[in-house]
């Protein structure tokens, strides 16, 4: 489990037959679990300056792999003892938004991000998202699009700063909606009221 609070803008080394190296001033141990702009991946190999992380298949076709280039946003797994800041994140990529527009404000900046229609239903006005690994609040919600707004302090700390109209952004939506849209989902399908089992276990299998 994250929080969604950037510890360090790390720089990726190489990406290639799936191994994703970086280097970062994190001492990450082996099998440790260390999200990469918002994307949960395991430790495989350590090195002096950072370590190696493995993408599955099915973690390399939802994301924006362009988003494993460069510099990168990096946030180690939350330990029991940590404080609990930002909003849980769990480093589950949903689905890839793309930065529609973007206006300057008096003290923030509002950014527009437009999404498959289809995710809309898991996007929570004042709610939380992580876009790219940043833990955010979600201002209003469209039809295909949401609306953040940004303060200085999270603009010069992260690489939103660099983000332009057309930038792809991975994206986790609230976990509770999507707890809660799953769970209706299914009892709509069942001809079976769900006992608190059915709920237990739906909530396992994510």
């Amino acid at each position: 489990m994250f929080t969604g609070l950037i510890r360090e803008i790390a720089t990726v080394k190489s990406y290639k037959n799936n191994i994703l190296t970086i280097a970062s001033k994190h001492k990450a141990k082996l099998g440790d679990s260390i999200a990469i702009n918002g994307v949960c991946l395991t430790v495989i190999k350590v090195h002096s300056d950072g370590f190696d992380l493995e993408l599955a298949d099915e973690t390399r076709s939802i994301i924006d792999e362009s988003k494993i280039t460069g510099q990168v946003h990096l946030e180690p797994a939350m330990q029991m003892n940590d404080r609990f800041e930002g909003h849980i994140v769990q480093g589950h990529v949903d689905c890839v938004g793309t930065v529609s527009q973007i206006t300057p404000r008096e003290n923030a900046t509002d950014f527009i991000i437009t999404v498959d229609k289809k995710y809309i239903a898991h996007i929570i006005p004042k709610g939380s998202i992580t876009i790219n690994g940043i833990s955010l609040t979600v201002n209003d919600v469209g039809v295909d699009s949401f609306r953040l707004t940004i303060i200085p302090h999270t603009l010069k700390n992260t690489l939103m700063r660099n983000y332009k109209v057309g930038t792809k952004l991975n994206i986790e939506t609230d976990v509770f909606a999507r707890y809660i849209d799953h769970i209706l989902a299914h009892r709509q399908n069942s001809k079976k009221s769900l006992s608190w089992d059915d709920v237990d276990k739906i909530q396992m299998s994510y």
